[in-house]
């Protein structure tokens, strides 16, 4: 009878002490987040979203997807009711998207705002209400995976023209064109070994060049430094050269004043005597040329003029003969 009591106790004590753990597990597993529902509107794919999916704002999980079904007022659209922690910020300009989680392909719905962060002011930034009677609706945008499926084709027509310009790049005539301008490239790089070989000698010179060519400098400094001196003897000529041209200048001056002074007003009193003495001689020569006799016998005697004794006045017939 006692064995069956002891039984019966430990038994007992496994019950409650298993409902305990049960109770306590339930206790700190509780969820008290207090949730407020919104429906996500789509009309693209959802592949991989399911019920219980997670539901992240910014990256942060708020909520849980609840439902997945189509709108029957909108046949084509999607309509996700999410669950969503009551805190979470939800505006006018919050937008969902469809995101996945690493490779699993398991989906999850991503909220973020249109433009990045709120602004202060801004009318689209209000908090969006919602409430169990009346769920607020927030629109869903194609993620980057939509987007790329989207874009498929085109990526895929671009991928083709691609590969059709890389094998015009390889055919026949491509390839011969790259032998022949590889045995140019060949052919330049053989004629410049030739003109380093040919160039050799002088690149040997070239130091010794070098040294003479740094002698002169040196040489045509020196010579600078000897004909800018002070003392030097390009000062000193040009220094004798004016005082020479000075002393000419002086001997100018001198010569010029005596030239003004002495030797014109002598040449004015010889030009006198000199047109005097023409004058002379035309008298005579106009003489000699009316009186040749002159010469031997002098000259004649001027005839007497009018009021001087043995003047007579010439006959009218001999004027008019005259005449």
């Amino acid at each position: 009878m006692e064995n069956k009591s002891h039984a019966f106790a430990a038994g007992l004590f496994t019950i409650v002490l298993s409902l305990v753990i049960v109770a306590t597990i339930f206790w700190f597993r509780r969820d008290t987040t207090v949730r407020v529902p919104y429906d996500v509107v789509t009309t693209g794919a959802v592949t991989g979203l399911a019920a219980n999916a997670a539901v992240r704002y910014r990256g942060m999980p708020v909520g849980r997807v609840q439902r997945i079904a189509f709108d029957p007022a909108r046949p084509g659209d999607i309509v996700i009711r999410i669950l969503v922690d009551q805190a979470t910020p939800i505006t006018h300009a919050t937008e969902a998207s469809l995101g996945l989680q690493g490779v699993t392909g398991m989906a999850f719905l991503q909220l973020d705002e249109r433009g990045g962060h709120a602004r202060p002011g801004d009318d689209d930034r209000r908090p969006l209400a919602t409430s169990a009677r009346q769920v607020a609706v927030i629109p869903m945008h194609a993620g980057v995976f939509e987007q790329l499926q989207h874009r498929g084709e085109a990526l895929l027509g671009q991928m083709e023209a691609l590969t059709a310009s890389l094998g015009k790049l390889t055919d026949a005539d491509a390839r011969r064109q790259y032998l022949a301008t590889a045995a140019s490239i060949q052919h330049a790089a053989d004629g410049i070994g030739q003109l380093a070989r040919r160039a050799g000698p002088a690149v040997d010179r070239l130091p010794r060049t070098l040294a003479q060519l740094d002698q002169t400098l040196a040489s045509t400094n020196r010579l600078v430094a000897n004909l800018n001196r002070p003392d030097g003897p390009l000062i000193g000529n040009l220094n004798r050269i004016g005082r020479v041209a000075e002393h000419a200048s002086a001997t100018l001056d001198d010569m010029s004043a005596r030239v003004a002074y002495e030797t014109l007003p002598r040449v004015d009193a010889l030009a006198d005597d000199v047109r005097t003495a023409s004058r002379s001689i035309a008298r005579v020569a106009d003489t000699v040329g009316d009186h040749p006799r002159s010469l031997l016998f002098g000259a004649p005697a001027a005839a007497p003029g009018p009021g001087e004794p043995g003047f007579a006045w010439p006959a009218a017939g001999t004027e008019r003969e005259s005449k």
